[in-house]
């Protein structure tokens, strides 16, 4: 304890700082959570793709190197930004209930509220947590191939090229690949085909051993397999194709009720974004089931304060927060605080040399999703129903056919000279991260590198603020004053806070930059790929 603060990082280091080296160049640049998948996309920037290119190649190897945090069978929404022509859209590629759902196959449990991403009560067996029943109706690959016949400027097999040659290779196994299996072996371990492929005699954590020259990696040739069809027949190959078929039979054979007429009815949307002003900046963000209006509502309810100073800039975050969040509790169905925020959601940020930019983020939603693995295709599925309230008569209760809630906050943003597209993963963190990013750049004149680099709190919901120790003791003292704190710090593993990622152009020049505790994430430049 400290000051009277309750202090969740006790065991860390005090001597110890990290920082990242933010990208700066006349190129375009990619910002991703996976190096390689960074890498990836630039190289498509530097071979003349558009940023939706780079999108496109981004999201489908992040899908392989990232299996538990999104794929092929996830979903999530971008935010796209057209130099040309100065205009905004938001890309829904959410998921959906199957439409033969039957909520009755969902009831509470009575022992209180579920220790995941969300507050809801517990259902029996965790049906709408872990297993094939709680799989819902993928968006991600539809909202690519919407993107690609919009946008897309190289032939859409080019682009999953990378995907799959780092499928047919397999997942490198290394200390933090080892730590996240490691961390839900326990539930892996309940599906025969998660255990097959994820870990060691279909039970154990798969180490990648004790000196950095020992190599092991994740056999990811059915995934290969299964992308090299959506290549070649393009992104509908997963819902009217073979591919969606025998990913919805492997569903119904575990237990669960997608099928493939979801997947031929399903169709990703764009849509046009909130535009939210404040002060002299400018933001758009998606709209409807997503955290963008609840960042909308926190800009609103800071606009009017004075932020000049830490202690009062930090008041008002938390203040706003606190405000919006008790909106989408009564409007959108999101009630309240829950104990553990161990999410599967990543993000990257493009931005190409015409000033394009994508802020994309996607999701299986848990880690590992639901845990299941359909064998067919061996995609790891998502646990979407798990966004759904399963008490009846809410505004976000469980129904056939219906969009899922989510948590996703990517935007573009303007202020002065700067243009910038950011986001990041951490479930319901993450609105907290991009209400203050974006305070950082527009009230306070940051850079990027400043603003990924200055410490934050969370404010998600509940009573309590989760403040970073490092903030100045008139920050935690003023805070202190005006709400229960808990201090952390930030950590490769798990994150106290949202993990960003983003990138920026002001006149000409381009940056880049990933949340610095992240031991995979980089932003790369177009010109680094030929020594990469």
């Amino acid at each position: 304890m400290t000051g009277g603060r309750r202090d969740m990082s006790v065991n860390l280091s005090r001597s110890a700082t990290t920082t990242k080296t933010v990208i700066e160049t006349a190129h375009g640049v990619v910002a991703a959570q996976h190096r390689l998948a960074a890498i990836a996309g630039a190289e498509v920037l530097a071979a003349g793709g558009d940023a939706a290119d780079a999108a496109i190649a981004t999201s489908f190897v992040l899908g392989v190197l990232e299996p538990w945090m999104s794929g092929p069978a996830g979903g999530g929404t971008l935010m796209l930004w057209r130099a040309e022509d100065g205009t905004a859209q938001a890309l829904d590629y959410g998921m959906r209930a199957p439409g033969a759902l039957d909520p009755a196959e969902y009831p509470l449990s009575g022992e209180g509220v579920a220790g995941d991403l969300f507050p809801w009560e517990k259902v029996v067996g965790d049906r709408n947590v872990q297993g094939a029943t709680a799989v819902a109706v993928p968006g991600l690959v539809d909202g690519m191939g919407q993107l690609h016949a919009r946008y897309g400027t190289m032939p859409w097999a080019d682009l999953l090229a990378p995907a799959i040659e780092h499928a047919r290779a397999g997942l490198l196994v290394d200390w933090y690949a080892a730590l996240i299996i490691a961390s839900t072996t326990r539930e892996l371990a309940k599906d025969p085909d998660a255990a097959a492929l994820f870990l060691e005699d279909g039970q154990w954590p798969m180490i990648s051993g004790w000196t950095a020259l020992a190599e092991k990696r994740v056999d990811q040739t059915r995934m290969a397999d299964s992308l090299d069809q959506i290549a070649r027949f393009g992104a509908r190959a997963l819902y009217d194709g073979d591919v969606g078929a025998a990913m919805a039979a492997d569903m119904q054979a575990k237990g669960g009720s997608l099928s493939h007429d979801d997947l031929r009815a399903y169709r990703a949307t764009f849509r046009e974004p909130l535009k939210v002003s404040y002060r002299d900046a400018r933001f758009h963000v998606p709209p409807g089931l997503t955290a963008g209006p609840t960042f909308a509502h926190a800009m609103r309810e800071m606009e009017p304060r004075d932020l000049a100073t830490k202690p009062d800039a930090f008041s008002a975050y938390a203040a706003a927060l606190k405000s919006a969040y008790a909106d989408r509790l009564a409007n959108m169905g999101d009630t309240g605080e829950t104990e553990a925020h161990q999410g599967c959601t990543t993000h990257f940020s493009v931005v190409d040399r015409a000033g394009n930019m994508v802020s994309q983020t996607q999701t299986l939603l848990s880690i590992f999703g639901s845990r299941v693995v359909s064998p067919s295709t061996g995609f790891t599925m998502n646990n979407g129903i798990m966004w759904f309230d399963p008490v009846p008569g809410r505004p976000n209760s469980l129904t056939p056919g219906k969009r899922c809630l989510m948590n996703v906050c990517p935007i573009l943003g303007q202020a002065g000279d700067a243009r910038f597209a950011l986001g990041a993963s951490g479930g319901r963190k993450i609105v907290s991260a991009m209400v203050q990013m974006a305070s950082f750049i527009a009230d306070h004149g940051m850079d990027l590198g400043a603003a990924f680099h200055h410490p934050r709190i969370d404010v998600s919901g509940g009573p309590t603020v989760v403040a970073d120790e490092t903030l100045p003791e008139g920050v935690l003292a003023r805070l202190g004053a005006e709400h229960a704190v808990i201090t952390a710090r930030r950590s490769p593993f798990p994150f106290a806070f949202a993990c960003p990622a983003g990138v920026m152009r002001q006149g000409w020049t381009n940056t880049g930059c990933t949340e610095i505790m992240s031991p995979w994430g980089d932003a790369v430049s177009e010109d680094q790929t030929g020594s990469s």
